[in-house]
């Protein structure tokens, strides 16, 4: 009797396969985010406001959010402007800090997300966990410097 393992038949990880994984993870969270008026860019940014040690620049949370995004600086800053007329953000001094509304959306994101998310990662050995998060860990830093090397 011959025996096959979800790990012989499973298709090798390529770009396609994060890319689907991406896409179908970001979905969620968008649905949820919808819902509270919110898009995935200023939900990236306002985190980034929020987990900061102190309040940032626009400058340093541009640069923040660009490095996870990779998106254009510019519609980073209008981002930036949309979290502050929504009053997630406020301006003092030349930096921004998240409101109280703000860290409440991204407290509400979150429990919202919770469950979902228990269930999508759920059941999932550590060992692969830990596996898969090397790989992209891997993948990550070499996107970057072939990213690097473009633009350079």
């Amino acid at each position: 009797m011959t025996s096959t393992s979800s790990a012989t038949t499973a298709p090798a990880a390529d770009s396609r396969a994060l890319g689907l994984a991406h896409y179908a993870a970001r979905g969620v969270l968008e649905h949820v985010l919808a819902r509270h008026g919110v898009t995935f860019p200023q939900q990236i940014a306002l985190r980034a406001a929020v987990t900061a040690d102190s309040p940032r620049t626009p400058d340093e949370l541009v640069a923040q959010v660009h490095a996870s995004l990779k998106a254009d600086p510019a519609g980073l800053r209008a981002t930036l402007d949309e979290l502050v007329a929504k009053q997630l953000l406020v301006a003092q001094g030349g930096r921004l800090r998240p409101t109280d509304a703000g860290r409440e959306l991204l407290a509400a994101v979150g429990a919202e997300t919770a469950p979902i998310s228990a269930r999508i990662w759920g059941g999932i050995p550590a060992e692969d966990l830990a596996a898969a998060g090397r790989v992209l860990a891997l993948v990550t830093q070499r996107a970057d410097a072939e990213l690097a090397a473009l633009s350079g």
